[in-house]
């Protein structure tokens, strides 16, 4: 039985670590698992390394309209919310990680190499929040949001001058 729990709750540690890349803070959660335990999972912490803070201005994401199939690209500065012209989407980028990696439930850059570019961007329609995630430059269909009119794709990465 013990076995069966140790299994357990490295199965949803796994999940939570999955699921948790759309989280910026660290927190804990609490749901019931299959046996009626209750099971804390912890979400993912985003870590900017002081090697990678201010080294970086904006990204570039192509925005692709899929009833056109044509890609736009748009340089979005960090932190500061982009309309995205002719539509109801505004797209924001919380951080930008260099050569992202996954450290247990922290989300941080092992450099400020671009070796794994990868953005935290929170995409709102009109006032609601359709999607809070990362965007790959390298595996862009990685946790790829799925909008009916709209792709996204990290492009490129614009350094602080």
């Amino acid at each position: 039985m013990k076995l069966y729990l140790k299994r357990l709750l490295l199965v949803c540690i796994t999940l939570a670590v999955a699921t948790g890349c759309n989280n910026k803070k660290e927190g804990a959660s609490t749901t019931a698992a299959p046996s009626g335990k209750t099971v804390i999972k912890k979400e993912a912490v985003v870590v900017v390394p002081k090697s990678v803070q201010g080294k970086w201005k904006a990204v570039k994401i192509a925005v692709t309209d899929k009833s056109t199939n044509k890609d736009t690209v748009y340089t979005v500065t960090i932190g500061t919310p982009f309309k995205i012209p002719n539509s109801d989407l505004t797209i924001t980028v919380n951080n930008f990680l260099p050569q992202f990696v996954m450290e247990g439930t922290t989300l941080t850059s092992q450099s400020n190499e671009p070796k794994n570019p990868a953005a935290q961007v929170r995409i709102m329609e009109k006032d609601q929040e359709i999607f809070k995630g990362w965007l790959f430059a390298l595996y862009p269909t990685t946790h790829a949001f799925q909008h009916p009119k709209y792709g996204f794709t990290l492009v490129d990465f614009v350094p602080a001058n």
